[in-house]
């Protein structure tokens, strides 16, 4: 299983629309990956590791494939149009991570 994610961190004055990043960012995603796109998960930062700190990322999404062919294959047609709409929800640039999950 591989498992992209995306890792936005937050900063001071950044914004972030939730609401259009579940609403409508995530469904366009999934529509345009189809059956390659095994889930996805949306996380809201809430606080850091002390109670009270500033979460350090404003949301984090995670979407597994079975490999790494799998996502290379169903992405890559669509990685523009999802770039071109990262405008709509945030101004901030995101981190990108592809894993091979293990457990």
């Amino acid at each position: 299983m591989i498992k992209l994610s995306v890792l936005y961190p937050a900063s001071k004055g950044s914004k972030f629309d939730m609401d259009y990043y579940c609403n409508r960012h995530i469904p366009m995603i999934r529509e345009k990956l189809g059956v390659a796109c095994k889930g996805v998960e949306v996380e809201q930062g809430v606080c850091g590791r002390d109670p009270g700190s500033p979460a350090p990322f404003a949301a984090l999404a995670h979407l597994l494939f079975d490999s790494l062919e799998a996502f290379q294959a169903a992405f890559a047609p669509h990685a523009e149009t999802f770039r071109q709409d990262l405008l709509n929800y945030t101004d901030i640039q995101p981190v990108v991570q592809i894993s091979s999950v293990k457990i």
